[in-house]
């Protein structure tokens, strides 16, 4: 692979390396139409996806009367990890990629999520890719505020003592992109269409110029990136 124009390269988890928010927004629909929320999957991952269930309490407490306290937050997270472990699958060429930047980067790459740390060390193990990010991951519930906010991703380029104007950010939804742009790092934009995954335009539209939609092509699309300039 040609020399990367980048020092580091951060990833998102959910929707970027492992395909999950169905898998935890059925759990989550569940058990706000346990509380008389009824939503369709559909439904709930327009609203859902890209956030931590944590930070929309003022929302589901308006929604349901319910007073969501530490209780049922880790009664979710229970339903939530059961499910991914039976049920996650890895994005398709995800693992390829991650593979190559590792090596091409010395280790200089991250996974840094919105979600629990819990849930991103499940995922990745899940899915075979705990190694590659040992040590290297970052989780949102662990900075003082979570995406779209850049905290986590500043906390990743710090970490591996890079500056985050020379990351490479990959995400897929809205909310992410907004913190990686925020951080001041290069955004990637992974949009193979489906639920889960905000639209190209929406990307587009906050000024995401790189979209792609195999993430198998991620390498070679960041040692590409040189020529535009980076």
């Amino acid at each position: 692979m040609a020399m990367l124009p980048f020092d580091a390269v951060l990833f998102d988890c959910d929707g970027v390396l492992v395909d999950s928010e169905p898998i935890t927004n059925r759990v989550l629909r569940d058990m706000l139409e346990e509380l008389g929320w009824s939503l369709t999957l559909d439904e709930c991952m327009r609203t859902f996806v890209g956030k931590a269930v944590k930070d929309e309490i003022e929302l589901i407490e308006a929604k349901t009367g319910f007073r969501v306290d530490h209780g049922w937050l880790e009664g979710f997270r229970a339903r939530r990890n059961e499910a991914l472990d039976r049920d996650l699958l890895v994005v398709p060429g995800a693992p390829s990629a991650v593979r190559a930047l590792h090596a091409a980067l010395g280790g200089r790459i991250a996974c840094a999520s919105g979600a629990d740390r819990i849930k991103v060390e499940l995922q990745l193990d899940k899915v075979g890719l705990l190694d590659a990010f040992q040590g290297r991951i970052f989780s949102g519930h662990e900075t003082p505020r979570s995406k779209p906010a850049p905290d986590v991703y500043l906390a990743a380029a710090r970490a591996l003592d890079v500056d985050p104007r020379r990351c490479a950010v990959v995400e897929d939804t809205v909310t992410g992109a907004t913190a990686g742009l925020a951080a001041g790092a290069t955004v990637f934009g992974y949009s193979p269409g489906g639920l889960g995954h905000s639209s190209a335009d929406a990307l587009r539209a906050l000024g995401v110029a790189n979209i792609f939609v195999d993430m198998a092509q991620l390498p070679q699309m960041l040692a590409a990136h040189r020529t535009q300039g980076a």
